[in-house]
């Protein structure tokens, strides 16, 4: 029966952006990090168009599509529209298996269709799971004016390539015993595991399509690859996958990272930031009601090695306080010389409860060792009151003419374009960075897209 479908939403990021934008919709969009070493996140299909496409350095994006609307992304309004996209999917089936915010397996035969299925058998069976993801589809675009590609097949494996074949906005059902012809012309990058290493691999041994690692049999995928590993790569070459949607996958560590436009060669500057990104850590284990015992701290210097330090505390832990100090622990054991261009602060083994760590809340009050000695005595400095930054397609309110998003800020000057979700084309104008009339807000509900 091919009950399995998997859900994957069409350009998600920047089509929430055209969602929330009038001005934006039918143009392209790039959704990202926005500095010199950003990448891109997503690209809309009209920025595609162009060339620009996920995983692609943001000056060149810049470069192929100058006239797109580069946003640095907005992620609370993107985990709102997750979860009303999933909550669609719970209602056709307790077996959902997310795997990012927006793209979910689903088994069908798990949930209130499942005896409808059964009844119907193999053909009928086919074509209820059609109308099913069909519903599905017209559920979201209802609800959130985006669109969505979905594939069904009877696994994981082809469910996943069928959404591939549907994209954007399609859907595709790869009828059961048709796997091995639907997968024999497509290259081996296309099957799960397959990564660049696996594919040199493969292509020094003159191993190209999903067909050439079907005829070469397991035998000889093995020896090329190791026995699990080959194993597992000539079962998906067949067709065959017996993996199961298991829902809520449990998350192994939590962790976050930033790359810098200057390589920072201050140690106290690499300090600072450990604190900043231990803050944006613990948010994501408080949020997801976890704790964790080692802490793991990631550094790339300059000349693009990548060096790993972590520690085991005695027992789990989500004090901010705990883990930052760690983190500064383990940074003094690297070499910084020459500047770092990345750092990350990840916290594994997770718990789902805190138990207090004497010895590591200790820890905290011993303070790190200073390197470069303070005078005696200190002259207060005055403090330079602070910057307000502005972010392209961050949401504001201002108290005179309401909601909007900001469209570009600089020179003290910042640019506000006013409109909603279900309103026209707004209005530009532009403040001081400072006005105090203007005001970061959270993001409004999508409406539908008017058609």
């Amino acid at each position: 029966m091919p009950s399995i479908i998997h859900l994957d939403m069409d350009a998600f990021f920047a089509a929430v952006e055209q969602a929330a934008k009038p001005s934006l919709r039918g143009k392209p969009v790039v959704v990202g990090g926005l500095g010199g070493r950003g990448v891109v996140a997503t690209a809309s299909y009209e920025a595609r168009k162009f060339g620009v496409h996920s995983a692609m350095p943001m000056a060149q994006a810049r470069r192929l599509c100058p006239n797109a609307a580069f946003l640095s992304g907005r992620f609370e309004a993107y985990r709102q529209v997750s979860e009303l996209v999933m909550g669609l999917l719970r209602e056709l089936s307790p077996l959902v298996e997310p795997l990012s915010l927006d793209e979910a397996f689903v088994d069908l035969e798990a949930g209130p269709y499942g005896p409808a299925l059964a009844e119907a058998g193999p053909a009928g069976g086919a074509e209820l799971v059609l109308a099913i993801a069909e519903d599905l589809r017209a559920d979201i675009q209802e609800r959130t004016g985006l669109t969505a590609s979905v594939g069904a097949a009877g696994s994981k494996l082809m469910a996943k390539i069928a959404s591939e074949q549907a994209k954007p906005d399609g859907l595709v059902l790869v009828e059961i015993g048709s796997e091995r012809a639907v997968l024999s012309v497509m290259p081996v990058r296309a099957l799960p595991g397959v990564g660049p290493a696996t594919e040199q691999a493969l292509r020094r041994a003159g191993l190209t399509t999903v067909d050439d690692l079907a005829e070469a049999g397991e035998a000889e995928l093995v020896q090329l690859l190791g026995r699990a590993h080959g194993a597992g790569v000539y079962q998906m070459s067949i067709g065959l996958d017996e993996r199961p949607v298991v829902p809520d996958r449990d998350a192994k560590s939590v962790s976050v990272e930033d790359t810098f436009e200057v390589d920072l060669a201050d140690r106290d500057r690499i300090l600072h930031e450990i604190d900043v990104l231990t803050a944006r850590c613990v948010r994501r284990l408080h949020a997801a009601g976890r704790s964790g015992r080692t802490v793991v701290l990631k550094v790339r210097r300059f000349d693009f090695s990548t060096l790993t330090r972590s520690e085991t505390l005695r027992a789990p832990t989500d004090d901010e306080a705990v883990i930052a100090e760690t983190a500064r622990r383990l940074a003094l054991q690297v070499d910084v010389t020459g500047g770092v261009r990345l750092l990350g602060v990840g916290v594994s083994q997770l718990a789902d409860y805190t138990q207090e760590d004497l010895f590591a809340q200790a820890a905290v009050r011993e303070p790190l060792e200073d390197h470069r000695p303070e005078p005696a005595v200190r002259e207060a400095e005055p403090e330079e009151p602070a910057v307000r930054r502005w972010f392209p397609g961050q949401d504001v309110t201002h108290a005179q003419h309401g909601p909007g998003w900001v469209q570009g800020s600089g020179v003290g000057r910042v640019t506000v374009r006013f409109e909603t979700p279900d309103s026209e084309r707004g209005r530009v104008r532009t403040f001081a960075v400072d006005d105090p009339e203007l005001v970061p807000s959270a993001p409004l509900p999508l409406r539908p897209l008017k058609t």
